[in-house]
């Protein structure tokens, strides 16, 4: 089992998929690589207890089949270092002694047999499957992760809900605090169907996304999903459980508007929550018909800081406060140059949206207020 292969092009193979592997695995050739050598064809393999993800790998020559466990660290770490060129594996399947070529040297290492190496679960007989263009996948991953939870007591909260129809896709995610809801009607289904992706998966499906410019076919039952790329693909555990109606925490009568610069504000609060309570990270916007005063006070260590911004607001003056963390976390993920606060009064949400969505887009992240002491 010997093959040719650029350095280059499986590093930065193995690099984007070794961020699946768990060194704490209590499964030690979980901590390998699978490398598969099948009708001309490498198959790199990472994967833990609930996530697999391989990787297509272009060949220059290769003789035989089979497949062997590879340690991943040892892998990882030698090929960073040789520049792109040619190298040469070569593999023997009685010992696993394997030795790897390239201009100016070689280095040994030993492997496992892959018989051992855990299998991706297989999906049921009856599976839903749609398809999806890789960019609008990345934009909806990218928008909403952040806002997912940590909350042992209700995993549901811990991942992306995907909600298909046939009108397109919604992706949410929410800890309780802040909600995010992007949707896209570009995207197809025959039906209506829903799951609920991890974090960690789409944490890694986003990393993958960004090296893989193909559409992605999506396909689903109650336990697992497979994500099917040009280069990559990934099987993972769902979570198990039904997702909150978020329809029903959305405001829909939110009648006062502020647009500003998110830029402006993003910097402002910035620079204004460096002197917010550790304890809190509480600050208040009072809000007036072209201007905005961004303030904080932490009484224990005498601090405060106060600056405006200008803006456009139509509705009547009010005081809202916010945690300045949250706030700046939906800033940082929201498109565009401009944004619309949609406030009712300063004991209700507040509603961001984008100033400008693109054509079949509509992107809204929702923030809980904090009680102003004042």
């Amino acid at each position: 089992m010997n093959f040719t292969v650029s350095s280059q092009a499986l590093s930065s193979r193995l690099q984007a998929i070794s961020r699946v592997i768990n060194p704490k695995s209590i499964y030690p050739i979980l901590e390998d690589f699978l490398f598969r050598l099948e009708n001309g064809k490498l198959t790199v393999t990472a994967a833990d207890n609930d996530t697999t993800l391989e990787a297509v790998i272009e060949l220059n020559e290769c003789d035989g089949d089979g497949q062997i466990a590879l340690p991943a660290k040892a892998m990882l770490d030698a090929l960073k270092e040789i520049p792109e060129q040619p190298i040469r594996i070569q593999i023997d399947p009685a010992t696993f002694a394997t030795e790897i070529k390239y201009q100016n040297g070689h280095f040994q290492i030993v492997g496992q047999n892959a018989d051992e190496y855990p299998t991706p679960a297989v999906l049921q007989q009856e599976f839903t499957s749609f398809s999806i263009e890789s960019q609008i996948l990345l934009d909806s991953l990218s928008r909403t992760i952040f806002a997912t939870a940590d909350d042992e007591l209700r995993p549901v909260m811990n991942g992306i809900y995907f909600d298909i129809n046939t009108d397109g896709a919604t992706f949410v995610a929410s800890d309780g605090h802040k909600l995010v809801c992007s949707k896209n009607s570009q995207v197809q289904a025959n039906g209506k169907s829903s799951f609920i992706l991890p974090k960690k998966p789409a944490t890694l499906l986003r990393t993958i996304l960004a090296k893989d410019n193909a559409g992605v076919t999506i396909e689903f039952d109650n336990r697992i999903a497979r994500f099917s790329m040009a280069d990559f693909s990934m099987v993972c555990r769902l979570i198990d459980g039904r997702y909150p109606n978020y329809n029903s925490v959305i405001p829909q009568n939110n009648p006062h508007r502020l647009t500003l610069d998110r830029q402006t504000l993003l910097n402002a609060l910035r620079r204004v929550s460096v002197f917010s309570p550790a304890s809190s990270g509480l600050i208040k916007l009072k809000i007036d018909r072209d201007s905005v005063d961004i303030s904080t006070q932490d009484i224990d260590f005498s601090t405060s800081a106060k600056e405006s911004v200008v803006c456009q607001y139509e509705g009547v003056p009010m005081s809202i406060g916010f945690k300045a963390g949250f706030l700046i976390d939906i800033l940082n993920n929201t498109p565009g140059q401009d944004i619309i606060f949609q406030l009712a009064d300063p004991s209700r949400a507040g509603v961001v949206v984008p100033a400008q969505q693109n054509e079949g887009e509509s992107l809204l992240m929702l923030l809980m207020p904090m009680v102003l002491n004042d």
